[in-house]
């Protein structure tokens, strides 16, 4: 049995929800798969189009497996290798079960996890007779979603599909629309690039089958701005991640708000969330942009390449964007969200989806010193309403915005103690970074 090294780490709503990188005992975690795996299942066809759910500033497609489904997978390019997160789906459908590996966290730490490859795998997306294909892929099958991927996403989240899709295509996220987003599948050989002006492009480089990029970050205090080598990661929900382990001069902000970026396999990730005065990419500036500076113990040793972070999908989501690993070339234009301000939780706590359905919502993370605390919650609490709405009338998503709205507006809850008791609250929101 091999050694899979695993490095996850589960960031709150407004960081960063998920970080993978696969890496095996000297094997890429692709299973030598070539590029181009997917392709457009009717002769003749030019391009698809589907669309995702966006659930907490993350995009969401669904996937059918060997012809079953659809099954909820996360779209990120922040993974190498497509994963499917539920031993049960690969038992009823029957996938084959093959090399056996042991999962262990940074520095070698058991996790408990197990998972096998499983090959030739048949993966589809979108409607019948005009899906995009992959007739034999292989995906990795872990043994338990120890993460609640779905817990903090409010969805029954099934998987990953990571690079495989964007080495097939040219893919086009168009724009958020009421929580949803149309994605368009190009194959690379009849790909026309946009030339209007109001597109600017950046080169991409395709390493460890991930794309990087450079985005021009000024940090306050700085004169100018520097250069930084970032991962593409549509699988991040935090606008931007710097790691100031990788170049001398990143430094922490000031003011900066202490706090617990996410869990990993290892236990919590802290840093310090803060914001950096300028971000350019291409010929669009974005000012005073929420930033996350994980701690440098609690930074993951990379040992496939080097990076100072990465732009995460609070960042991307301001833009219509084209992601074109064939060519290496990434494509912006802003979209209807561009000047959105840079916002995080102003309660002093997260909250987690659980039952059945999802649509229970569990208090957890109670920050000392914020309204949260002040109001009296407690983690554990089970959030029963907000204003007159009951929450099952919310998605986790909805909930969310309302928690980071506007700075001085007064919430007013209900909620159970673990103990029973009943706790009518009322909170006023405040920014805190």
């Amino acid at each position: 049995m091999k050694t899979l090294i695993c490095l996850f780490a589960l960031r709150r709503a407004g960081a960063r929800l998920l970080v993978l990188a696969l890496l095996l005992a000297g094997v890429q975690p692709g299973y030598g798969q070539d590029a181009g795996l997917f392709r457009l299942a009717r002769a003749g066809q030019r391009r698809m189009s589907l669309l995702l759910q966006v659930q907490r500033n993350l995009p969401i497609v669904q996937v059918w497996l060997n012809g079953t489904g659809p099954y909820n997978f996360l779209l990120d390019t922040g993974v190498a290798s497509s994963l499917l997160l539920s031993p049960a789906i690969a038992d009823s459908l029957h996938l084959p079960h093959g090399q056996d590996f042991r999962v262990v966290g940074t520095g070698g730490k058991p996790t408990g996890l197990l998972a096998y490859q499983s090959p030739r795998v048949h993966v589809g997306l979108g409607r019948h007779g005009q899906e995009a294909v992959a007739p034999a892929m292989a995906l990795l099958v872990l043994n338990g979603d120890s993460l609640n991927l779905s817990g903090y996403m409010g969805l029954r989240v099934h998987g990953i599909l990571g690079s495989e899709l964007f080495q097939s295509f040219v893919a086009a996220f168009e724009g958020q629309v009421g929580g949803q987003e149309r994605l368009v599948l190009t194959p690379p050989a009849v790909y026309q690039p946009p030339h209007s002006r109001r597109w600017t492009g950046l080169p991409l480089a395709i390493e460890g089958r991930k794309a990087y990029f450079t985005v021009a970050v000024r940090q306050d205090g700085d004169s100018a701005a520097r250069p930084l080598k970032l991962l593409l990661d549509t699988g991040a929900s935090h606008a931007l991640s710097l790691e100031t382990t990788s170049d001398p001069r990143l430094h922490l902000p000031a003011p900066g708000l202490p706090a617990d970026l996410g869990h990993g396999l290892n236990g919590l990730v802290r840093g310090v969330l803060g914001r950096v005065a300028t971000v350019d990419m291409g010929r669009y500036r974005l000012p005073t942009v929420l930033t996350s500076f994980p701690n440098a113990a609690d930074v993951h040793a990379r040992t496939d390449v080097f990076r100072n972070g990465s732009v995460g999908y609070e960042l991307l989501r301001r833009f219509r964007i084209v992601i074109d690993y064939p060519h290496r070339q990434l494509w912006l234009r802003r979209s209807l969200a561009f000047a959105e301000p840079f916002e995080h939780d102003m309660a002093g706590f997260d909250v987690l989806a659980v039952g059945p359905a999802l649509r229970r919502y569990q208090v957890l993370g109670v920050v000392p010193g914020t309204p949260a605390a002040a109001a009296g919650l407690q983690d554990g609490d089970e959030l029963l309403a907000v204003g007159i709405l009951p929450v099952e009338l919310l998605s986790l998503t909805q909930l969310t915005h309302l928690l980071r709205s506007t700075s001085g507006t007064v919430l007013h809850l209900i909620v159970r103690h673990p103990g029973g008791e009943l706790l009518a609250a009322s909170l006023r929101l405040q920014r805190r970074i």
